[in-house]
């Protein structure tokens, strides 16, 4: 990466790098390590997957001072997981300065989810040994905390949707859903999932993602919002 993408990126992210280096490692996949004798990212991944657990435990203990602690780990898997960090890194751009071998690059790696969410864990790791935790907590605050917790502080004590939308049908004896893959569309690594998410004879939703566990949390969702609303339609 030039001097001037570094400096670039630098502005997006709204962290000024001493050391510019950390910032390209933290974009360097390790499939370009095997054409050049570069370090990739993913030291820095692990890094800041834990700087990130620190961060965002102290944020919802700060926020929710009632919560017991397994309402704390329901509220941080909802806050902290592999579609809010891709959400994030897209947003900030990051596929658009990752650091790939030729194989990534002609498979999309650009906009591979999971390459997405571990390069915004590499930058907050980057960020954290650039200059310490206060700087990691106000990108982190930034990127993610702030948004998610303005999004879903009602809903963040509850479980994923999926296990919500269960909970909710035994505590009223009407049994298991079954979720079904009605399609599935795109390239081989860009795949889009169309699912339903079924109660006996009934179809109580359906929705897309980008994997079938991301399209049936979303049904979920959209089933247990109309289950809690009122009588639902096939």
């Amino acid at each position: 990466m030039t001097a001037e993408e570094l400096e670039e990126l630098g502005a997006i992210l709204g962290h000024r790098f001493a050391h510019p280096e950390r910032l390209e490692q933290a974009l360097t996949h390790r499939s370009r390590r095997q054409s050049d004798a570069a370090s990739d990212n993913e030291r820095l991944e692990f890094l800041g997957d834990r700087v990130l657990g620190l961060v965002a435990s102290e944020v919802l203990c700060h926020a929710f001072p009632e919560w017991d602690a397994g309402k704390l780990s329901k509220g941080l898997a909802r806050v902290v997981n592999a579609v809010s960090l891709h959400s994030a890194a897209e947003q900030l751009r990051l596929g658009d300065y990752l650091r790939l071998g030729p194989g990534e690059e002609k498979t999309g790696g650009r906009g591979k989810k999971r390459l997405l969410a571990d390069a915004y864990e590499a930058v907050i790791g980057a960020i954290y040994l650039d200059a310490g935790l206060p700087a990691a907590r106000q990108f982190l605050s930034l990127t993610l905390l702030d948004s998610a917790l303005d999004g879903e502080v009602g809903g963040l004590d509850r479980s994923d949707h999926k296990s919500a939308l269960q909970e909710w049908l035994q505590q009223r004896g009407l049994g298991s859903v079954q979720y079904r893959v009605r399609n599935e569309f795109g390239p081989e690594h860009q795949k889009t999932f169309e699912v339903e998410v079924w109660l006996a004879q009934q179809k109580l939703a359906h929705s897309e993602g980008r994997s079938k566990k991301e399209a049936e949390q979303a049904a979920a969702k959209i089933a247990l919002a109309g289950l809690e609303s009122g009588p639902t339609s096939s």
